[in-house]
């Protein structure tokens, strides 16, 4: 079957010199046989490849598999596996997808990307928690969780193992995989120990760490660290080993290189005060630090790596003089490496004392500066019976100074290593460990030395671990299928290690020649050629060299040079000098170099000579034997880091280098195991799922693995290419790409046949419309040619009727202007004749009319100059009668004797006042009869010669006029003669003037043209203008909508952190409370802990001590909180009590105006009664005087009598009103005195400044005075009051009008109502009469009911400040004998006993109804049976009658149980959505109690005025409407927490990995690691319909519990996001969900919620535009992604999507047809281009756990409190209704 894949288009691979391998397409098909292959590689290159052959079957060249595999997250997927497709598959991944992590089995193969990328935040490790690891892309993260999920529930210890070579990114993964543990685990206690496992790092790295040629951050030690946990898998420890530190660079470094970290950041420091005293500089003048010639890294501030550092020492317990110590030691370092030794002769060397880096060195160290000059360049000898000093040479004396100074370094670096050990111990019993191991790849450079040789060493031993774990898994998952399993032969390296470690090994070898006096590096080498050269198949000797031997490691050859291995193993130090520096002043040091001495005796070489010092080499090689034994014992899991390039570029593949690295780190071995058994392996509803379009119907079978057993044997001839497990099938390697090829043919052919079909239709459709049209196009000519056949007669018939009209038109013009000619001649003339007739007329009327006026005005004139004379005389005359008349009267008036006298001769006046009268009238007739005889004969006269004049003035009118005729008519003809000839001239000027108009238009129609383009061009301007405007106006108004946009944010996020912090204070409430039984359970069982263990003593000491202190600041916390409540309480009640005192004084002082205002007005009212006594006497006596004469009442002296009797009253008023107020200012006088002398001192301007009785003995002028003021102030007031009086009165007038006018208007409006109810049928009047009536009343009624509650509120308000009041200043005697109306009014409200709505409670039972209202209450039971929010108003109830009572103490604590019993009760059912939903509900229904019957205007005008009577009296609780608005919110975080907790699990199967849409996803190979729910099983699994049932039963149990729409809206809101949220961190983290089919099934689940909303009435509470970034996430999978045009289309859709987001998501597009396309990286790099403006955040997850802000509006109930009724399930009998 293999040689017939090797068809024409077959794809294949071909070797190559720089690329390894190169893709090509056979030209024709292969026939066994054939010697040559004919290819064509991916440039169009033909080209011939010669076959070779193995074991007489020819070497076909590498297929390459379908590109829908490519890609993959792990390389075992792959059909065909080998070398060519793993480069590739890696080359995908992480050029093009700039993906560095992918999976190789068990193997995690990490890529550096030399970038840093935006995938290891605090979002990513969330969301890699608790998953499984195959449901996620690969990542260091799914390593270190499945590390840590094994450990949690197999019990058993784990390792992570990262390998590679240096500047792999060994130390960065290494590091990422700790802070994932420090991070998901946490601490068990308040040591923070995760926190110093992550501070561990940078200081390993400082002093471990170096620049390299190949790495800035190279590691030049191996490190194993394991980090303890306990049993509830919290980290409490850790703890380090480290392995074979490369100590030759703290005194050579190669060019380009650097020493370590450490050094570069002290020299970088050196300016630093507190580090004067080591007498450092710059790094290039020390010897130790510049021999790289490069001592920078660029983007590495060496300044900024020292604090972070110290900071780091600082938290691992090493305290500022241990630090100082440490540097200074590292000081002394770096000044010995600039010690100079001098040469004097061939065999000695010295060094000047006066060295300053020697005299620095020594100062440092504290020790002399002439013995450390003396024996850094001479030895003691000890011979048998003397010893003596030998001066060795310069050579020598500088290798012994770099071995003191290599030393030296060496033991710092382990001293500081158990310090941070010890930092690291655990707190407790350990109960399991993860190790991380970091350590060095295989390394072969062009010079290999001892550090090379102990490096490969250390990578044989471990690969040979990492191949027996594969082949042990391998044979397990065979095993577990019950696949018959077959012996794969893998490559055994136990050859070369013991080679390396075995009897008279290399490395035995090595020791036994450091045992010899004479020892060297060639004896050595020859020792090695005659012992294994011949015996040992991986040890060759060089052929041009003597010095050096070639192992064959795993990985490659590599040629190791003798020179220095002896030197390197022995690791010698001059025992003079470290016996000088023993006694060194320095303390550091001391400890150094005891701890050298005080070596473990397990631990030392077990020789025959026990004081010999073990070799570098045995010690290596005992720690790599503890290390595999540790790694035996625990659960390896292994990262293998490659480096892509020598160059440091970013997201660079050199394919060789890689290539070279893939074989020495084991992958390839990996691939080779799994491509030498069935490496591909599907579950039987993977492969159903996937083939389905393989099958038949007649092949589906119920059961789907009888089915594919079935179907496969049909696909696959071969029965050795697959075998069937129990729950797997397993193919050879090329089967999956056979059964693709058959799928993609399968498929092919349908797409031909259904584009057939679509042709066919296409076709058919395209002639019926062409064949439409063609009649159309007929119908429409034929039409045409005949409507122009109509137009041709229609035109004819029409010239003819035009050309009749015409003639008849110009003969009846003709006839007209004839006829008008003549009608204007006779117009004419009988015009003038009736003008002149005319003038005539009104000339003779104008005369007569002047003749009239004349006459009459000169009578008028005389008749007004008698009349005034005479009036004038008499005015004159009674004038003067009268003012005489008035001064007797006046004097006469003030006695009741002028009435009397006045009454007497009033008849004689009278009658004499009558007969004068009557004789005027006499006189008066006689005139008037004279008067017309006269005027009768004047006016018969007149008329006599006005009718002779007249007759004599028409006579001459007539003769004038015929005169003026004839005049008239001769001037007629000649002014018509002149006429004419004007009219010529005229005609003739005007033709002039119309010419010289004419060109004058033209020129002005010329200018006015280019005014037009002026004005044109001005418009435009003026366009541009106005567009500019209103462009700034619509940036002003976007600038507006942002600011207003930001500042609603603002207010969200203030409102998101004071919730947040309400949460956090929660926390830290119950943390208190745990760390408080905590501490109570230590201290009980503290004596039985003393005695079982020492260790847990100390370990509880200091908890206890932690808690005490916390104990202690808490109990300061509370005396500081008491203290200021206390003066917040004493300040509080001073300002009551001077309140009080004032109102007291403001009362009385109120009381005395009131008594003097009673006083002035009984005086006033009195007085009033006597004015209207006298008043009625007055007018009796009249009356009776007028009755007995014969004067009659409405007669004129009648009326002059009673005007001077009301003007003598008035006068008399005025009087009386004087003089009662200075009597009622009399009375004043005492109080006034004792309210000066009261106000003495404080009032002095009241009172005068001088003795009284120094004007006055009796003091009357003084009281005067004052009387006057009172007068004065009293008007005042009165005016005042008169000011109001009047303004309420033109208020009240006002409100008539308004009340007038509206009631005009509903006049109207009836009467408006009355006529359409009268056009109305009479059937219908009634009906409508009657309805207009109801809607009247209504409206009516409406309006008193909303006055009355106005009324009743500022009723209420009025009484609770009354009551307020009363309370305040208490039940004084002033009070109740001065306001007894006032306390009548406030003690109104106590005779309504109505208080329907109210539970007694009593203090002791109060207990007894939160036990059975809140903590024993079911709501799964109880919510069915009785009304929402029944135990909110039973508690508001129970209020009710507190505040009823006035019983504040009461109220208080009935408040803050219930508060306690809610708050404990959530902390102990927080897990429960019931609990949590149900108190949410009546929290919130509780809230809503206290401001709807809070009785304040705002809540208390949407109350009927039932609930109005039921408002609180006493209390006003807004303190405590803010307790449970926090409490609110508390639950529904809590309520939030719950419920995503119960959803989380449901989404990502649900909204990914179900296939909602049969038929049209499919599912590709995961390779081992299996994703969990990859496929849905048939009848179980979670789907979709899982999430909407889960949110429908949410939806029914809140609606069951009364909870609040706002919230349902908010809730709905919350969990829609975290729908959104979890869905899309999936998508980003799954390469295998991002498809076009995977889109589509994401949009299709998403218009289900939509629907769910829909239905549920949700659609408006803006949970739908949360699922927008996945809406447009689903679109992005199925947008088209090619030209430039779809980049921008993308752009401007995906708003919600960050560029981070967009970027990933299509760098994670994979295909799962051969239908679909990649996207390139063209593409990629334009829509990173459109995305560039954008300024965004670079995080790349969404925020699973942000928290909408919550707000609680009011929203009234229509529930009445005495409505309620009380179930007896509840068990409240107690409880007494009022």
């Amino acid at each position: 079957m293999t040689s017939n894949l090797y068809v024409k288009h077959a794809r294949v691979w071909v070797p190559d010199q720089a690329e390894v391998w190169r893709p090509a397409e056979l030209l024709r098909d292969y026939t066994p046989g054939d010697t040559s292959l004919l290819l064509r590689l991916d440039d169009g290159t033909e080209l011939e490849q010669k076959l070779s052959k193995e074991k007489k079957e020819p070497l076909l060249p590498p297929l390459r598999n379908p590109d829908i595999l490519v890609g993959e997250n792990d390389l075992t997927a792959l059909s065909y596996l080998h070398e060519p497709a793993v480069l590739h598959n890696l080359r995908v991944r992480f050029v093009e997808s700039k993906t560095i992590y992918t999976y190789c089995g068990i193997v995690l193969v990490a890529i550096n990307p030399y970038e840093s990328l935006p995938i290891y935040g605090s979002d990513i490790i969330n969301a890699y928690s608790g998953q499984n690891t195959g449901d996620m892309d690969p990542h260091i993260f799914a390593v270190a969780e499945e590390a840590y999920r094994q450990m949690a529930q197999d019990e058993k210890n784990q390792s992570i193992i990262v390998s590679g070579e240096s500047g792999a990114g060994k130390t960065v993964s290494a590091k990422y995989a700790m802070r994932y543990f420090a991070t998901v685990s946490g601490s068990c206690s308040d040591a923070n120990i995760e926190d110093r496992v992550l501070a561990s790092s940078p200081i390993m790295e400082a002093i471990g760490n170096a620049k390299t040629t190949r790495n800035d951050n190279s590691s030049r030690f191996g490190k194993y660290i394991a980090i303890g946990f306990n049993r509830k898998h919290h980290i409490i420890g850790a703890n380090m080993r480290t392995y074979l530190l490369e100590k030759s660079r703290v005194v050579f470094q190669a060019k380009e290189e650097r020493n370590y970290h450490i050094f570069y950041q002290l020299c970088a420091s050196s300016h630093w005060p507190e580090f004067k005293e080591l007498k450092l500089g710059r790094a290039d003048d020390f010897h130790f630090t510049n021999q790289g010639k490069n001592p920078s890294i660029a983007g590495v501030d060496d300044e900024t790596d020292m604090a972070s550092t110290r900071r780091a020492f600082t938290m691992m317990g090493i305290d500022e003089g241990q630090q100082m110590a440490l540097f200074r030691v590292l000081a002394a370092v770096l000044h010995l490496g600039n010690v100079e030794v001098k040469q004097l002769r061939a065999d000695n060397s010295s060094v000047c004392p006066d060295d300053v880096s020697l005299q620095a060195f020594c100062a440092l160290m504290g020790v002399p500066v002439t013995e450390m000059a003396q024996w850094l360049c001479h030895r003691k000898l000890k011979m048998a019976t003397e010893t003596y000093n030998k001066p060795v040479p310069k050579e020598q004396a500088l290798n012994g100074r770099d071995a003191l100074a290599k030393h030296i370094y060496a033991r710092l670096f382990d001293w500081i290593v158990a310090r941070i050990n010890t930092a690291l111990k655990a707190v407790g019993k350990e109960h399991s460990f993860i190790g991380v191991l970091d350590i060095y790849g295989f390394e072969t450079f062009e010079v290999n030395s001892f550090e090379q040789f102990c490096i490969n060493y250390a990578n044989e031993k471990l690969q040979q671990q990492f191949n027996l774990h594969v082949f042990k898994l391998e044979q397990e998952e065979y095993m577990k299928e019950d696949i018959p399993w077959i012996l794969i032969d893998f490559h055994d390296n136990q050859p070369c290690i013991s080679l390396i470690e075995a009897k008279m090994g290399i490395l035995d070898l090595l020791d036994e020649e450091c045992r010899m006096p004479k020892g060297s590096d060639e004896s050595w080498a020859q020792k090695l050629y005659s012992s294994h050269e011949k015996s040992s198949s991986h040890f060759l000797k060089p052929r041009m060299s003597n010095s050096a031997f070639i192992v064959l490691h795993f990985a490659d050859k590599v040629e190791y040079q003798c020179e220095g291995f002896l030197e390197k193993n022995k690791d010698t130090v001059n025992q003079e000098q470290i016996s000088l520096l023993r006694s060194a002043e320095c303390g550091l040091l001391l400890e150094l170099l005891q701890e050298e001495e005080c070596v473990p005796a397990q631990t030392r070489l077990k020789t025959p000579q026990s004081s010999t010092r073990k070799s570098v080499g045995l010690q290596f090689r005992n720690s790599l034997h503890l290390l595999m034994d540790s790694l035996s014992a625990t659960a390896a899991h292994y990262v293998r880091c490659i480096k892509p390039n020598d160059h440091k570029a970013a997201f660079t593949l050199d394919p060789v280098r890689a290539m070279q690295q893939l074989r020495a780190c084991g992958v390839l071995e990996t691939i080779r195991i799994s491509a030498a058994g069935f490496p591909s392996r599907w579950t039987y509803q993977e492969f159903l799922t996937r083939y389905r379009v393989l099958m038949t119907q007649a092949d589906m079978l119920p059961d789907r693995n009888l089915t594919c057993k079935k179907v496969l044997p049909r696909l696959l001839q071969d029965e050795g290419k697959y075998q069937f497990g129990k729950s797997k099938i397993f193919f050879r390697a090329g089967q999956v790409a056979y059964l693709e090829k058959l799928r993609s043919d399968r498929l092919r052919a349908a797409c031909v046949r259904i584009q057939k079909t679509i042709r066919c239709w296409l076709a058919r459709r395209k002639y019926i419309a062409l064949r439409k049209a063609a009649i159309t196009i007929q119908r429409h000519t034929r039409g045409l040619l005949a409507r122009r056949l109509v137009l041709s007669l229609r035109r004819s018939r029409a010239a003819l009727v035009i050309q009749k009209y015409q003639r008849m038109w110009a003969a009846r013009r003709m006839y007209q202007r004839q006829r008008e000619g003549a009608l204007l001649l006779q117009r004419l003339y009988r015009a003038y004749a009736a003008r002149q007739e005319y003038q005539r007329r009104l000339h003779e009327r104008k005369v007569c009319v002047l003749q009239r006026w004349v006459k009459g005005w000169r009578a008028r004139v005389w008749y007004r100059r008698v009349r005034a004379a005479v009036v004038l005389l008499q005015s004159c005359v009674r004038r003067m009668l009268a003012r005489r008349e008035l001064k007797r009267l006046r004097v006469e008036a003030r006695s009741v004797e002028h009435f009397r006298k006045l009454n007497v001769g009033m008849e004689n006046k009278i009658m004499q006042l009558q007969r004068k009268i009557d004789e005027q009238h006499k006189d008066n007739r006689l005139l008037e009869e004279r008067l017309s005889v006269m005027g009768a004969s004047h006016t018969a006269e007149q008329e006599r010669l006005i009718g002779q004049l007249e007759r004599l003035k028409g006579v001459e009118e007539e003769s004038r006029n015929q005169s003026e005729r004839l005049v008239f008519l001769g001037a007629e003809l000649a002014s018509s003669r002149q006429e004419v000839e004007r009219c010529c001239q005229e005609q003739q000027e005007q033709q002039q003037k119309a010419q010289a108009e004419r060109e004058a238009w033209e020129q002005r129609v010329a200018e006015l043209n280019k005014q037009n383009v002026l004005l044109k061009s001005e418009k435009e301007e003026l366009n541009k203008l106005i567009l500019e405007q209103q462009e700034k106006t619509e940036e002003q108004q976007r600038a507006h909508e942002e600011n207003t946009e930001r500042l609603q944010s603002d207010l969200n996020e203030e409102r998101c952190r004071y919730q947040n912090l309400l949460s956090e204070h929660h926390e830290l409430e119950e943390r208190h409370s745990d760390l408080k039984k905590q501490s109570l359970t230590k201290a009980s069982h503290q004596r039985s802990e003393f005695f079982s263990s020492q260790t847990d003593v100390s370990e509880g000491g200091v908890s206890a001590g932690g808690c005490g202190a916390r104990e202690r600041k808490v109990v300061e916390l509370e005396r500081d909180k008491h203290t200021l409540q206390n003066e917040l309480d004493s300040r509080e009640e001073q300002l009551l009590t001077s309140k009080a005192k004032d109102e007291e004084e403001l009362r009385k002082t109120l009381l005395a105006e009131l008594d003097q205002e009673a006083l002035k007005r009984q005086e006033l009212e009195s007085a009033n009664r006597k004015l209207k006594r006298e008043l009625s006497e007055i007018r009796e006596a009249l009356s009776k005087s007028s009755e007995s004469h014969t004067a009659a009442p409405g007669s004129l002296a009648y009326q002059v009598v009673l005007e001077q009797l009301s003007s003598a009253n008035e006068e008399l008023e005025l009087r009386k009103e004087e003089v009662l107020i200075l009597r009622s200012q009399l009375c004043a006088p005492e109080s006034q005195k004792s309210k000066e002398t009261d106000g003495a001192s404080g009032n002095s301007s009241r009172s005068p400044t001088f003795d009284l009785h120094e004007l006055n003995e009796d003091g009357e002028l003084w009281m005067a005075y004052q009387g006057l003021k009172d007068t004065n102030r009293l008007l005042l007031s009165q005016l005042q009051s008169e000011t109001k009086m009047r303004s309420t009165l033109t208020e009240e007038v006002a409100a008539l009008r308004s009340a007038l006018q509206g009631a005009t208007e509903e006049q109207a409006r009836q009467q408006e109502l009355l006529k359409d109810t009268l056009r109305l049928p009479q059937d219908a009047r009634v009906p409508t009469s009657l309805q207009h009536e109801i809607n009247r009343l209504t409206t009516h009624n409406l309006e008193l009911m909303e006055r009355t509650e106005r009324q009743q509120g500022e009723l209420r308000l009025l009484r609770r400040q009354l009551k307020a009041y009363t309370r305040r200043a208490g039940d004084t005697e002033v009070l109740a004998q001065g306001s007894l109306e006032v306390m009548a009014m406030s003690s109104l409200p106590r005779r309504e006993r109505d208080c329907s709505g109210m539970l007694v409670c009593r203090t002791e039972d109060q207990g007894k109804l939160l036990k059975n209202l809140i903590t024993d209450l079911r709501p799964r039971g109880v919510a069915v049976s009785m009304m929402p929010g029944l135990p909110a108003y039973i508690l508001f109830m129970c209020l009710r009658h507190a505040d009823h009572s006035n019983d504040d103490q009461r109220a208080t604590t009935l408040l803050n149980a219930t508060i306690h019993t809610i708050k404990t009760l959530i902390k102990r059912k927080g897990e429960d959505f019931e609990t949590v939903s149900f108190w949410l509900a009546n929290t919130t229904c509780f809230l809503q109690c206290l401001q709807q019957y809070s009785g304040e205007e705002v809540y208390s005008r949407h109350n009927t005025p039932q609930q109005n009577e039921h408002c609180l009296k006493n209390f006003d609780l807004a303190n405590y409407r803010k307790v449970l608005c926090n409490l609110a919110i508390r639950i529904y975080q809590q309520l939030i927490r719950c419920m995503e907790d119960t959803l989380q699990p449901l989404i990502v199967p649900g909204m990914l990995e179900q296939d909602s849409i049969q038929g049209v996803l499919g599912v590709k190979a995961t390779g081992m690691r299996k994703r969990t729910c990859s496929v849905t099983e048939e009848g179980g699994g979670l789907s979709f319909d899982s999430i909407v049932r889960q949110l429908s039963s949410f939806h029914t149990t809140l609606l069951q519990h009364g909870t609040p729409f706002f919230l349902l809206g908010l809730i709905s809101k919350q969990l829609f996001r975290s729908i959104a949220a979890t869905t899309l961190n999936s998508l980003l983290l799954r390469k295998d969900m991002c498809s076009w089919s995977k889109g589509l099934q994401i949009r299709y689940n998403v218009c289900q919620l939509e629907d769910w909303l829909q239905e549920k009435g949700l659609m408006n509470c803006g949970a739908r535009e949360m699922l927008e970034p996945l809406i447009q996430a689903a679109q992005l999978l199925q947008m088209k992604k090619k030209t430039k045009e779809e980049a921008e289309a993308i752009a401007s859709m995906c708003t919600a999507l960050s560029a981070v987001q967009i970027v990933k998501i299509l760098n994670l597009y994979t295909p799962v047809n051969e239908f679909e396309e990649r996207v390139s990286s063209s593409f990629m790099k334009t829509i990173e281009e459109c995305l560039k403006p954008r300024k965004e955040s670079s995080q790349l997850l969404m925020d699973t756990k942000t928290l909408f802000p919550v707000t609680f509006p009011f929203s009234p109930s229509s529930v009445s409190l005495d409505t309620i009724q009380i179930p007896s399930s509840l068990n409240l009998a107690f409880l007494s209704r009022v």
